[in-house]
């Protein structure tokens, strides 16, 4: 081949593959950027939550009330209000430290990563799942996968891989992020070995704050038939300020 029509085919093959290039790069930041608003959207600057869980299993169910607050992606707080005997129980996350107050015997316990994989009070749901110790947009590498309808509704299909930084037990999620108002209507949870374990949906759209979110989410554990848990946003206030220092330590042992 002479070295002009060499020259031409080399830059035929770049220019080709330039929009291929591109497009998996774009697609690359879009998946991220859709986790990103799908994630601030239910939480926005700041967000003050009522909140009702249930925990349904074949012959029995029972219900706790709690109150959260979050601060960006560094900040939350769960306080249990009932049943009396969990009621004044806190979850306290702080940057990428975790407490939990036992007011039962006055102790604040830091939890360490090797907890957030293990069953919230009782629940379906982690305790990352409910901390959010991990955080959904930069703890995992994000691909776009392709579009699928949800409930009527059209959403990106997402798959989330951890970072080999990132302490999280799950070796892979797929989510499904409504196109419309990127809202996370499905999550699906995938061990070590590739099997499905857990699949969380969510519903009942509500608009508040000028903003439309899930008020309920459903997680079901795939190898117990029957066995699932609802959260239930009785009431939930975006963007009031909080201060940094309501977070504390010393601050959850005084929350009612």
């Amino acid at each position: 081949m002479k070295k002009k029509q060499f020259l031409q085919f080399i830059i035929g093959v770049v220019v080709c593959t330039l929009p291929f290039t591109s497009m998996y790069s774009q697609q690359g930041l879009l998946a991220k950027d859709i986790v990103k608003k799908a994630d601030s959207n239910m939480r926005g600057k700041t967000s003050q939550a009522d909140i009702t869980i249930k925990i349904i299993r074949p012959t029995w169910s029972r219900e706790m009330k709690m109150k959260a607050w979050t601060k960006g992606d560094d900040y939350s707080i769960i306080l249990v209000t009932s049943p009396a005997k969990e009621k004044g129980t806190v979850f306290l996350k702080r940057v990428k430290e975790v407490w939990n107050w036992i007011p039962s015997i006055e102790r604040n316990i830091k939890l360490p990563p090797s907890m957030m994989s293990q069953s919230w009070m009782g629940t379906d749901f982690t305790n990352d799942d409910l901390v959010k110790e991990a955080s959904s947009v930069s703890d995992y590498n994000h691909k776009l996968l392709k579009k699928e309808t949800i409930s009527d509704k059209d959403c990106y299909k997402i798959e989330m891989i951890p970072k080999p930084s990132a302490a999280i037990v799950w070796e892979k999620v797929i989510v499904w992020i409504d196109t419309k108002d990127f809202l996370q209507l499905k999550t699906e949870f995938y061990d070590e070995d590739g099997e499905l374990v857990n699949i969380m949906n969510a519903s009942e759209v509500k608009e508040v704050g000028g903003r439309k979110i899930t008020s309920k989410i459903e997680m079901f554990p795939v190898d117990k038939e029957g066995n699932s848990t609802v959260i239930i946003y009785n009431d939930i206030i975006f963007d009031t300020p909080i201060k940094d220092n309501f977070f504390t330590t010393r601050n959850i042992k005084q929350l009612k």
